[in-house]
């Protein structure tokens, strides 16, 4: 066997392997949810406020060090905050505001841009809180592979901010 026939089924494999990430799902969707004792009306007012969000921000849970800098209005559309951690930086903006849900346009830069959305509506006991993310990871086949553990990682992040809106409502 020769240098150029390894080669040759190196470059083969790494090709087939790249290749491969393509089956992978494009498209992400993590999603939570919690029965609070409160109003939707309290949940989605913490929820389209940039001070109310910080009440029960996961990722302040997580990172003490976060720095947080707020922009915009105080409250609904175009309302949002830069953050610089130790899980990475970017924005997050309110986008839409509902009678029953808050949705926001996260830009990660590089990372990506998903989008997530708290939903609350009335159940027996309270309301039933939602939180949900969808994201397009695109051709990359780095993310899709990373796309594979998302729903592991994020929704651990999610119970935590939905415990943490419990105790803040």
């Amino acid at each position: 066997m020769t240098i150029w026939t390894f080669l040759a089924g190196g470059v083969g494999a790494l090709t087939l392997i790249a290749a491969g990430t393509l089956l992978l799902p494009r498209q992400i969707h993590v999603e939570r949810q919690a029965v609070m004792a409160t109003s939707p009306a309290t949940v989605l007012s913490l929820a389209a406020s940039n001070t109310g969000y910080q009440k029960f921000n996961p990722y302040l849970t997580a990172d003490a060090n976060l720095k947080i800098t707020a922009f915009g209005p105080e409250s609904g559309v175009g309302s949002g905050f830069r953050f610089n951690g130790k899980d990475g930086k970017g924005s997050q903006t309110v986008a839409a505001v509902t009678q029953d849900a808050v949705r926001y346009d996260i830009d990660l830069g590089a990372m990506g841009k998903p989008v997530q959305e708290i939903s609350a509506v009335g159940a027996p006991g309270g309301t039933l809180v939602t939180w949900r993310m969808d994201m397009d990871l695109g051709y990359n086949p780095i993310f899709r592979v990373f796309g594979l553990f998302m729903d592991g990682m994020v929704g651990k992040t999610f119970e935590q901010g939905l415990d943490n809106l419990a105790s803040a409502a």
